[in-house]
């Protein structure tokens, strides 16, 4: 093949990454559509396009649903700041808590010590972060359906890669994460 029709010299990625550094790099693209937005729903106040009223309607698989109450139920967040973050959810679109009825912040508290004792014996965490954000400037990124996280924390889970990194590293995948603490649910009891 004459020297004119070679094909074009490819550069290796770290040629693209500046000078040589001692960081190594984790590429992370699916996180792009969490911190670009795609596909994120409406909000209105009907509810429609709203993941938390969409998730019970699906298989517990396709959903990640943890366990399913009278009022609430539990999910896993599908952007998890640490394995086993999970949220309880009111079934009904509610945006405030002071707008919860008394039966539902009943079972929203029953369902978050639940979680906390499920995730104990599935994953051992040293600790918890419990928590509503309320209203997007609080941090809600879903702000008109109320939800509660529960956290679980390890020492040192908080290291570079979210402080510098900008990445989580997380060891467990959703759905075998799902799986563990929908099994471990009703035995936690």
């Amino acid at each position: 093949m004459p020297e004119d029709d070679a094909p074009p010299v490819i550069e290796p990625a770290a040629a693209f990454a500046g000078e040589p550094d001692s960081f190594g790099r984790l590429w992370t693209p699916h996180r792009m559509a969490y911190i670009q937005g795609e596909n994120k729903p409406a909000h209105d106040e009907a509810g429609d396009e709203c993941p938390f009223c969409a998730a019970p309607g699906r298989s517990d698989e396709d959903g990640l649903v943890v366990a399913r109450g009278e009022h609430v139920y539990a999910v896993l967040n599908l952007y998890p700041y640490n394995s086993g973050h999970l949220m309880a959810v009111p079934y009904r679109h509610v945006a405030d808590y002071p707008e919860l009825t008394a039966d539902e912040t009943v079972e929203l508290a029953r369902f978050t010590q639940q979680a906390m004792r499920v995730i104990r014996r599935v994953m051992s965490p040293h600790g918890f972060n419990l928590g509503i954000n309320q209203g997007g400037v609080a941090g809600a990124g879903i702000a008109a359906h109320l939800h509660q996280h529960v956290v679980p924390r390890w020492g040192g889970d908080t290291n570079f890669m979210p402080v510098v990194g900008q990445t989580r590293v997380l060891p467990q995948l959703l759905a075998d994460a799902r799986a563990s603490l929908a099994g471990a649910w009703d035995a936690a009891g």
